[in-house]
């Protein structure tokens, strides 16, 4: 499929200052409170957003609100004829990378697509900051107890909380562990589903 000409672009915020930050404190709040659902508040982009083909409207959004132009992005496979790419260069400025380890933010279509952690950057002592953010679409979520769901602990969770999401490799919660042996370095995971968002810091820990 051909890049979309600057005409046919699909919109991105109608109003990017205070779309943006909406979203972005939403993020903020769902990295402060792991596990927890939120649900975007989409109605404030009056007309409403493009939403590219492949991609859940929480995910566009969230990336929509963080990026510029000094991010690197890479995109999985799931993307592939997807308008998503051109949409996110045109609204952000950022610079599209086809090696995952050199992306500040890596975004996944389908969750079994997300690459093997040792291939992500996840900065280092010095600058842990330095870290990809990942943006996972899931194929659903349940936050309520049952005998294949996570139990969540750590900063910002009350006693524990209960997670389930559809579509992640099994291993997993094994590689993030592995990596986690490695802090203050680590990744962060946004999970999206439709326009709701959940997220799960690298101070969470997580039993299978």
């Amino acid at each position: 499929m051909n890049a979309p000409s600057l005409k046919d672009m699909g919109r991105g915020f109608s109003d990017p200052s205070r779309c943006s930050q909406a979203v972005f404190r939403q993020s903020l709040e769902a990295l402060c409170l792991p596990g927890q659902p939120q649900t975007l508040d989409l109605s404030l982009s009056n007309p409403s957003m493009h939403i590219p083909q492949q991609a859940h409207a929480a995910a566009a959004a969230l990336l929509l609100a963080l990026l510029d132009q000094d991010c690197k992005v890479w995109l999985s496979a799931g993307f592939t004829g997807s308008d998503a790419a051109a949409w996110l260069r045109f609204h952000t400025g950022c610079s599209l990378v086809t090696d995952s380890g050199l992306a500040d933010f890596v975004w996944v279509a389908h969750a079994h697509e997300l690459p093997s952690f040792e291939n992500l950057s996840q900065g280092t002592a010095q600058y842990p900051d330095q870290s990809a953010i990942c943006v996972v679409q899931v194929q659903d979520f349940a936050t309520s107890p049952s005998d294949d769901a996570w139990t969540l602990t750590g900063p910002g969770i009350k006693g524990s909380k209960h997670l389930k999401l559809v579509g992640l490799s099994e291993n997993f919660v094994h590689m993030r562990r592995l990596s986690q042996v490695h802090t203050p370095c680590g990744l962060d995971f946004f999970f999206t589903l439709s326009d709701t968002l959940i997220g799960l810091p690298r101070s969470t820990q997580v039993k299978d």
